[in-house]
């Protein structure tokens, strides 16, 4: 059986763990809004409309942040639609997703969703078919406490305290010719700067994101990056990036190394804006936000949109459903998101209820968890403190697309406080168990005190409501700590987390 070995040292870190990194995305795209997190006629509704069932799960998936209202939608968006009296609020057609938005649910209602989740927004402007005006009403209604039309419009609508959002998205994937009001990097570049200048002039308080490459397959990918801060460095704080991931013609070898890709994608970013800061002198670093990322199968016929003259209201779209290998992968990368916390300062999984996602609804009834919640959830729920810099020592395996890659990869936090140890590791290879030994005689006596593996001997089982036993995490007792070394048996296309504390 193979062996990889991680030496884990608190003298060595990466950074802290950042609880943005944890976001998640509600796009108005299929039935990610209608009939996932809202449905009032449902039996779990609560006052206000909102399925209490997805509530408690999202809950549960240990959610930060939830970016909204797109994607792809928000750059056709008009947010006034979604205000006022819901009797009075117009249907529009959705150019991106083909669709009849009703505009049931708008800025105020998701802001009180987010408050019973839990969680706090992400709110995307609209730089497509809008500007700097829309952008700057929009942030006085949310913002602004009283005294002015947009504020006392809030308070109007029933919101009488302002809804202080402060993670802001500067549009949505603009480098995409597929997007409404695609622009060149460098009219894009100038639109996100005078937009971000003007923002900070009505709240300083504020975290804006400009958009990255949407794909690093883009052809204009760096170049993009390049371009857009060398207009706007100095306005915002934070540089996006989408990737999603899936296996093609059985290469299950290398959807499983899924990570390297991301790993190198984060790294070209960070390279490119260490670039543009040293060209332009400027003093403050930029972050990433990943806010787009997952494994999606943009092959399938549910992912895409319909056309003609049919304009159906929350149409299924996008539906994957989640495989044991799936939820590894996602697991995978969560780990490369915290490798890199010195970078990646906020991350959404994309996207939260039906959508590509955690979380599945039956329309009136069930609610249940995918494959890759619970990787998701426990990573959440355990990863605090130090993002160590793990060594890691493991047998390499050959991969169509990325070449040779380690069997295991992995990713440690260390609350300093307690001295608690959380080890996330994923097994890669598709046949073989690997022995994962560790060595953490730097960090004290420890003892394991939990250990799941998310494994199953069918990697391609995928997660329904009635049979969630077979696709969640199992305890795993082969993890024992021995004079300062952990160990622990890894079955093939594993994710693994192991809790040790003193």
């Amino acid at each position: 059986m193979p062996v990889a070995h991680l030496t884990l040292d608190p003298a060595f870190t990466v950074g802290p763990v950042r609880r943005n990194t944890f976001g998640t995305f509600v796009e108005h795209l299929g039935r990610c809004v209608y009939t996932g997190i809202y449905e009032p006629d449902h039996p779990t509704a609560t006052a206000d409309g909102f399925r209490g069932d997805v509530l408690a799960l999202t809950r549960e998936l240990g959610v930060s942040t939830v970016r909204y209202p797109g994607g792809n939608f928000v750059s056709g968006y008009r947010w006034e639609d979604g205000t006022g009296p819901r009797a009075q609020r117009p249907r529009r057609l959705d150019l991106a997703w083909h669709s009849t938005e009703t505009n049931e649910v708008g800025v105020d209602e998701f802001v009180t969703w987010c408050r019973e989740a839990g969680t706090e927004p992400m709110m995307a402007v609209n730089l497509g078919t809008r500007g700097v005006q829309e952008a700057l009403d929009l942030l006085e209604y949310c913002n602004v406490p009283s005294g002015t039309h947009y504020s006392d419009l809030r308070r109007a609508n029933g919101a009488q305290a302002p809804h202080d959002i402060k993670f802001w998205c500067l549009g949505n994937e603009m480098d995409g010719p597929w997007q409404i009001g695609h622009k060149t990097a460098r009219e894009y570049g100038r639109l996100a700067a005078e937009t971000a200048r003007a923002m900070r002039m009505i709240d300083e308080d504020l975290t804006l994101v400009a958009c990255g490459s949407s794909s690093s397959s883009m052809p204009t990918f760096g170049t993009w990056e390049r371009e857009v801060l060398e207009e706007a460095y100095e306005h915002v704080d934070l540089i996006s990036a989408h990737a999603y991931y899936a296996e093609h013609d059985g290469d299950l070898a290398s959807f499983l190394a899924s990570a390297v890709d991301m790993d190198h994608f984060i790294e070209s970013v960070s390279a490119t804006a260490d670039a543009v800061r040293a060209a332009g002198k400027h003093t403050k670093k930029i972050g990433i936000s990943f806010d787009e990322w997952n494994v999606w199968y943009q092959h399938r016929a549910e992912s895409r949109p319909p056309s003609g003259q049919d304009w159906p209201v929350a149409p299924v779209l996008l539906e994957d459903k989640y495989n044991v290998a799936d939820a590894v992968v996602v697991g995978n990368l969560l780990i490369s998101l915290l490798r890199h916390t010195d970078r990646v300062h906020a991350a959404s999984l994309a996207q939260l209820v039906n959508v590509i996602a955690p979380i599945m609804t039956e329309p009136g009834g069930r609610a249940w968890k995918q494959t890759i919640f619970h990787p998701f959830a426990l990573t959440s729920a355990h990863a605090a403190g130090q993002v160590l810099d793990v060594a890691v020592r493991a047998p390499q395996t050959q991969t169509a697309k990325f070449g040779d890659v380690p069997l295991l990869d992995a990713v440690a936090t260390r609350e300093e406080e307690t001295g608690a140890l959380s080890v996330f590791v994923v097994n890669r290879s598709v046949t073989e168990p690997l022995t994962l030994e560790a060595d953490v005689r730097a960090l004290g006596e420890l003892q394991v005190v939990e250990a799941v593996t998310l494994a199953n001997p069918d990697p391609y089982l995928a997660a329904t409501p009635d049979n969630q036993d077979q696709v969640a995490p199992q305890p795993n007792s082969t993890a024992t700590v021995t004079e300062g070394r952990l160990a622990a048996q890894l079955p093939p296309v594993s994710w693994t987390m192991l809790r040790l504390a003193p």
